[in-house]
């Protein structure tokens, strides 16, 4: 059993459980491998925001909390290779990370039948983008959005000149010269988008931003 389908066992496991817990010993004892590597996995599992709790250790009990997962879906081979491809597109994107771990997790809950299909017509589609840069969006950037705090930047706009501003992300949009910030501007005081390419320094700040509401489909990257 490769790490993949062992781990999208546990998670199965886990959920069949809950509420009750199960011990990194009878979890290692089910599958047949080390209590080291079912905390390994479990480690592994938490790093990708999979919701188990628990303690370490040969007597400690990890439970799943299921109101934090999506409910299982049963797919046919056509609306899986419609995902697998979508997700293989995702590189340099903002959930790249969720991304890749999606399509493991689609891997190794797919029968095997059903994974020779998915491949077959995988390997026929390639989506054509225009060429452009894909450079990936900073970490801070995401936590910002993801936390609603301000950001500290040090930005350089096209006529080279630098300003240190305090903005709050609104959103991130993508252009052929890559990523935007699109953010309120408190030195401006108008909404602005921010080439992140031009950003020479970045810091998540205290501050939590007013909720802002916008109409990303009437929007487009400007310089």
């Amino acid at each position: 059993m490769n790490r993949t389908t062992r781990q999208t066992t546990l998670v199965a496991e886990l959920r069949a459980a809950a509420p009750e817990s199960r011990t990194a010993r009878w979890l290692a004892d089910h599958l047949d491998v080390s209590v080291r590597t079912i905390e390994r996995d479990l480690a592994e599992l938490q790093q990708s925001d999979v919701p188990v709790y628990g303690d370490r250790g040969r007597r400690g009990g990890y439970v799943l909390d299921e109101d934090r997962l999506l409910p299982m879906l049963h797919l046919t081979p056509q609306e899986a290779t419609v995902m697998t491809v979508a997700l293989r597109e995702l590189r340099g994107v903002p959930l790249e990370g969720a991304a890749r771990t999606a399509l493991a997790k689609l891997a190794a809950v797919l029968p095997e039948r059903s994974r020779d299909e998915v491949d077959k017509l995988v390997d026929r589609v390639r989506p054509v983008s225009p060429a452009g840069n894909h450079s990936a969006v900073p970490r801070k950037v995401e936590r910002a959005l993801k936390t609603g705090r301000t950001l500290l930047i040090r930005y350089r706009d096209r006529n080279e000149h630098t300003t240190h501003r305090t903005v709050e992300p609104m959103a991130l949009l993508h252009g052929p010269r890559g990523w935007y910030l699109l953010a309120w501007c408190r030195l401006r005081n108008a909404p602005r988008g921010f080439l992140l390419d031009r950003v020479s320094y970045l810091a998540v700040g205290e501050e939590i931003t007013v909720d802002r509401r916008i109409h990303l489909d009437t929007l487009s990257p400007t310089g």
